[in-house]
This record gives C-alpha cells, sequence and structure tokens, in this order.
C-alpha cells in the first residue's frame, strides 16, 4: 500500500518545521525523507532559506481569519508551487500521483508537497483544520487531525498547562 504523502503528513511535516527549522540543506533533506518525501536532489542551504521563506507564506493560511481569506492565501501557494497530476513510479516503489514537475530542487518539492497537502488537508477534513496553540505564551502552529476536529493545541504539554493554569483560577476564586 502506497501511503498518500499529500495529505495529513504534509501538513504535519509543516508544522514540524516550522516549530524546529532545519538549520542545513543536509537536515532538511533528512527530515524530509524521514517524513516520506521522495528527494530528487540533495538538499543545500539555499533550499534551507527558501523553506523558511515558504512557509512564513505557509503561515499566513493557518492565520487566515475565515475560510475564503485561507482559500485565497492557499490558492497564491499553490498557484506558484503545484503542477498539473501526473502518474509517477520513483524505481519501482509503486505508482502514485505527484502535484509537482520531476528535477526540482528539494525545496521547490518540499513546497509542492506542503501547498497540495494543505489543500487536501483542509477541503478532506474542514477549513478550521489549522490554527495555532490558545495557550497564549505559545502561539506555535497545529494541524488539527484529530477524529472530532476540536484540536486547541499544539500539544498535550500545552493543553496540561492550560488546563492546570484554568484549575488554579478556580481554586483562587472559590475561597
Amino acid at each position: 500500500m502506497h501511503l498518500n504523502p499529500y495529505g495529513e503528513y504534509a501538513v504535519l511535516l509543516a508544522v514540524e518545521l516550522c516549530w524546529n527549522p532545519p538549520a542545513t540543506g543536509a537536515e532538511l533533506q533528512t527530515r524530509c525523507e524521514a517524513a516520506g518525501l521522495t528527494v530528487d536532489q540533495a538538499g543545500t542551504d539555499v533550499d534551507v532559506r527558501a523553506v523558511t521563506a515558504f512557509l512564513a507564506r505557509w503561515l499566513d493560511v493557518v492565520d487566515a481569519p475565515a475560510d475564503q481569506a485561507r482559500a485565497d492565501a492557499l490558492n497564491v501557494l499553490l498557484d506558484e508551487t503545484s503542477a498539473h497530476p501526473r502518474l509517477t513510479d520513483h524505481a519501482g516503489d509503486g505508482w502514485h500521483l505527484h502535484y509537482r514537475k520531476m528535477g526540482l530542487t528539494v525545496s521547490e518539492q518540499v513546497n509542492a508537497l506542503i501547498s497540495v497537502g494543505t489543500a487536501l488537508h483542509l477541503v478532506g477534513r474542514g477549513m478550521h483544520r489549522l490554527g495555532r496553540c490558545a495557550l497564549p505564551e505559545c502561539r506555535r502552529p497545529f494541524a488539527d487531525v484529530t477524529r472530532n476536529g476540536r484540536q486547541r493545541y499544539c500539544s498535550h504539554p500545552c493543553a496540561n498547562r492550560d488546563a492546570v493554569r484554568r484549575h488554579r483560577a478556580r481554586a483562587v476564586t472559590a475561597v
């Protein structure tokens, strides 16, 4: 079975790269490959800068105040990074679709993957499925892949920290 890297995996990669940006091209390449992306070339420091700049623009999609604004921001990224779908088989690993041209740099591949993956994530799960952590001192982005679609925090530690804060605030007012 060949997994579709354009859905959940792509937005989770975007979030992970936002939380912890790669320092070198080799690190970017290694992390992309660990996420299941088959890269056509070696990663470079230029790729790191290009992905970092792209992710700053991707955060505009995350931060969009309404569905139409989110769609508009994402459509700009899709126009710039993706291509018509085409069938491919990397050295016999199974036929699947690519939404990018061949021979791209690592950053161009990552940017296309994240753009298309974000689009598939939002239309498949709901336009509200990207956000920022509700913990005021955190605000890291997250992709909601939960079953119920009500994620408010980027991680369990942030959710727990906020729950403890709310509990302590109730205890103080009860006294």
